[in-house]
């Protein structure tokens, strides 16, 4: 049996629900003190440290010069099929254009006393990207580095640093070199782990600083960039991945298993669940989700996964299913309804929502255009996907005049004496008394 099927509430309520999920946001492994000294040691001791752990845990042989020289990054994309070549430009146009429509702009007002109030924004000066290199630097995750350089690019970021840990051999996998090479990215390093975070945020000899730093990893590479808010900017801390799928009795079974089953595959804490009121539907979803899971090339994973974090659940009417969604607030949603749109304003909480019979997670994944960088663990109850306002920061602007201190100035000093701040009302009273 590769997952449970319980009916809700009669077996699980919404809160049992919710504390089950909740423990996969603490596997039992901390971390935090090996990752707080490896921070230490590479802000201490910079390149050397860096090359340190890198040969220990990757690459024996790893030369004294981490970069990625720029003609290697552009001849990969001669070792890459031309196939594979169009089907990355593709998904970057489609990543681009989408997130091109999350682009703000600098605004100002004026106002008849002459001030003028707005807010300008700018994109930071420098980002640093993490690119897992995959199981043994041969699954890498190019799509990650799509997903996370795209919109730092629409958001006006020209200085742009990757790393990736590299393979036994001290290569890089190709496809990371050759996206790179799409994107127009000519700095690479390689290091992985919590040691190229604690490079991207400190800086050494060969690692420019970083004023954000975004890419997916490990629970080291979260262990250090939870450790680092607060010194630079950080895209969030993800946790395991997940998926809720909502569905009636319209659903073919088979297809929510593999949507089950392409999560599960990720890690042994992937959360793989499907809703639904048709009991029937639930008994063709475990069935189906039995005959795929051996034919998977991960299937130790999946199957870990579903045994642990998977399951149907058997509630008693859509509306109960809906109610359920939003308290799980899910990172991936699919509506696997006759009606989805029907349904979408009925959505409160999630990270990404795919509606329909034919829209399956991986095509956000990979090439739609959404970023499939999302919050986790029930956080998309108050957070989005990265975006283009990752990478900006926005300042306020004021310059008011002699006529707007004459009309306001009175009750500005009145504000800061009530709050006993005698200064701040004496630097507004002192041009009151010259104008």
């Amino acid at each position: 049996m590769p997952c449970r099927i319980a009916r809700v509430p009669a077996e699980l309520d919404c809160p049992s629900v919710l504390a089950w999920l909740k423990e996969r946001k603490d596997p039992g492994l901390d971390v935090t003190g090996t990752v707080r000294n490896i921070l230490d040691d590479v802000r201490r001791h910079g390149d050397q440290a860096l090359r340190r752990y890198t040969r220990r845990f990757d690459a024996p042989n790893l030369p004294a010069r981490m970069g990625v020289p720029v003609r290697a990054i552009r001849s990969a994309l001669r070792e890459i099929p031309e196939a594979d070549l169009d089907i990355l430009r593709e998904a970057i146009a489609n990543v681009r254009d989408f997130h091109a429509r999350q682009a703000e702009q600098s605004w100002f007002t004026t106002a008849p006393d002459g001030s003028v109030l707005g807010q300008m924004v700018r994109p930071v000066d420098r980002v640093g990207l993490y690119v897992p290199g995959g199981q043994g630097g041969e699954t890498p995750l190019i799509s990650s580095l799509i997903m996370n350089a795209v919109p730092a690019q629409v958001a006006g970021v020209t200085d742009i640093a990757v790393v990736s840990p590299p393979r036994k051999d001290s290569t890089l996998n190709p496809y990371i070199l050759a996206t790179a090479a799409l994107l127009g990215i000519t700095e690479i390093h390689r290091a992985g782990s919590a040691w190229a975070i604690a490079a991207l945020a400190y800086g050494t000899k060969s690692i420019r600083p970083c004023d954000v730093i975004a890419g997916p990893g490990n629970i080291y590479v979260a262990t250090a960039k939870a450790l680092l808010v607060g010194e630079v900017g950080i895209d969030m801390i993800a946790g395991p991945s997940e998926i809720v799928i909502l569905a009636d009795d319209t659903a073919n079974p088979a297809w929510l298993a593999a949507d089950m089953l392409s999560q599960a595959e990720h890690d042994p804490l992937a959360a793989a669940l499907c809703i639904t009121a048709s009991q029937k539907l639930a008994e063709g979803v475990r069935k189906a989700l039995a005959e795929q899971l051996p034919k998977l090339s991960r299937n130790d994973l999946a199957r870990k996964a579903l045994e642990l974090w998977g399951g149907v659940l058997v509630v008693d009417s859509l509306e109960a299913g809906l109610d359920l969604v939003n308290a799980i607030a899910p990172e991936h949603l699919e509506l696997a309804v006759d009606e989805p749109f029907a349904l979408l304003g009925r959505i409160r909480n999630a990270g990404a929502i795919f509606l329909g019979q034919h829209c399956p997670e991986p095509v956000g994944d990979y090439f739609a255009g959404p970023n499939h960088v999302l919050p986790t663990l029930g956080t998309a109850r108050f957070s989005s996907a990265l975006s283009v306002q990752t990478f900006c920061k926005k300042s306020s602007i004021i310059a008011t005049t002699p006529e707007y201190l004459r009309q306001h100035g009175t009750k500005i000093a009145r504000m800061a004496h009530l709050e006993g701040l005698t200064a701040h009302a004496r630097s507004v009273e002192c041009r009151l008394e010259d104008i």
